[in-house]
């Protein structure tokens, strides 16, 4: 990642794909509700938990690189 972009989570898109709330992907995750929430919301970011991206992806059953996409800021 260069300088200047920053990373979208798509926990959003992908809850919805599987006609989950952000609440079911927090319980079933194990990831805080408020992080899953705050990576739904956020138009972009520079950090991530990285442990929560992982349980993430595995709630999933992705890549982590399909969780992400780079944005330009």
């Amino acid at each position: 990642m260069s300088r200047g972009e920053l990373v979208r989570l798509r926990s959003k898109e992908l809850a919805a794909r599987e006609d989950s709330t952000l609440k079911e992907v927090a319980d079933r995750s194990g990831v805080p509700y408020s992080t899953v929430k705050t990576y739904a919301v956020s138009p972009g970011m520079t950090m991530i938990d990285l442990a929560a991206l992982l349980k993430l992806a595995r709630t999933f059953d992705f890549l982590v690189e399909d969780l992400l996409e780079v944005i330009e800021d």
